[in-house]
């Protein structure tokens, strides 16, 4: 995607180091940081410095890569592999791409004998999974387009009202985004339209990312607090709402940042479409029905009681309760399938159900 007229995308190889756009430190500074070891990789997803399940699968990639390459000064070059698995796969259970990515250089490095095989393996797979994301990403936009282009044409060319949540736009991948890749190309065709940003506490990627995002690609936005978007829709004010997904099961439900179920609630209750838009990557085929398993990540708790905003001294963090009072972060909820009014994703849209990815995913 462009920033300020310039093309980037989230994550790229550099002579064996690791570079991604720290996400901490937007809106307010572009940074760039390293990643060297397979540790850092780990602290950067974990500490969010990346951050949306598809980057994160193809950052643990690359973390993998990076473990090969530190496994050759290692006495047990193998355990030392499965050790960084596990490290990467712990960093933020919830994404299913994460596991997913892990599993699929596990696999490749498997099948090599030598180590210097297993680096060259790895770093294929990980530059594979990178291409690979955009590639999806862009499909997805290009099967989401439809469901815009046909409220524009009902509309009589006035402006297609989309809400979001959180932040599912190329930040949050290697580029165009799942949620916003149907946006992003809505607007350079020409259609007329406006995006209402959650900004999505507790760490704001609304605000902070998608408002930036929406902005530097010079697309109409608005950002509101979480609770608006329901009187927006009562007031018909929202034409459709579109969002992404850490994990999907295979009967259709999806597991995203919290507050995405009550959205999806309002949406119901006032007969807006709500759509999901995934990389199939996210689809957990071992999950149907049974949520006693899944793993809800629960934060820092001082992602609830501090925040952070950009000051003319750079970024500062101020307390916003009482220090006596506990928070909460639990960062995920589970929206039913039957809220869902489609699934968007790289092979076309379909119904939130086991029936409805089958057909699409057929050999899965």
């Amino acid at each position: 995607m462009k920033v300020d007229g310039k093309s980037l995308e989230t994550i790229w190889l550099q002579e064996d180091v690791l570079h991604v756009i720290d996400q901490r430190a937007l809106p307010h500074e572009l940074s760039i940081v390293q990643l060297k070891t397979v540790e850092e990789a780990a602290i950067a997803i974990k500490e969010m410095w990346v951050r949306g399940a598809p980057l994160i699968g193809v950052t643990a990639a690359f973390g993998m890569y990076l473990a090969t390459i530190e496994a050759s000064h290692s006495n047990t070059p193998e355990t030392y592999i499965l050790q960084a698995a596990r490290l990467l796969k712990a960093a933020r259970p919830t994404a299913v791409n994460l596991e997913w990515a892990v599993d699929q250089q596990l696999e490749a490095i498997s099948k090599k004998d030598d180590l210097s095989d297993k680096i060259a393996v790895s770093k294929a797979v990980a530059l594979r999974l990178k291409k690979e994301d955009a590639e999806v990403c862009k499909q997805i936009g290009v099967h989401g387009l439809p469901l815009i282009e046909a409220i524009s044409k009902a509309k009589n060319g006035k402006p297609v009202n989309i809400l979001t949540h959180c932040n599912a736009g190329w930040l949050a991948c290697v580029d165009w985004g799942t949620a916003t890749s149907p946006i992003y190309q809505a607007f350079d065709q020409g259609i007329n339209l406006h995006v209402w940003v959650d900004e999505t506490r507790p760490r704001n990627q609304g605000a902070r990312l998608t408002a930036w995002e929406l902005g530097k690609h010079g697309i109409p936005h608005t950002v509101i607090a979480d609770n608006t978007g329901g009187l927006l829709m009562q007031q018909g004010r929202v034409d459709l709402c579109i969002v992404g997904t850490d994990r999907t099961t295979r009967t259709g439900h999806v597991v995203n940042k919290i507050g995405t179920y009550l959205k999806a609630l309002a949406a119901k209750d006032n007969n807006i479409p709500f759509y999901v838009a995934l990389p199939s990557s996210t689809i957990d085929w071992d999950l149907a029905d049974d949520f006693s398993t899944l793993p809800i990540e629960e934060r820092n708790s001082e992602e609830v009681s501090y925040i952070s905003g950009g000051t003319q001294n750079g970024t500062v963090q101020v307390r916003l309760t009482p220090k006596e009072s506990n928070a909460l972060n639990l960062a995920f909820d589970i929206t039913p399938s039957r809220l869902v009014t489609a699934l968007v994703t790289e092979r076309g849209v379909c119904e939130a159900s086991e029936i409805g990815l089958k057909l699409l995913f057929e050999k899965k």
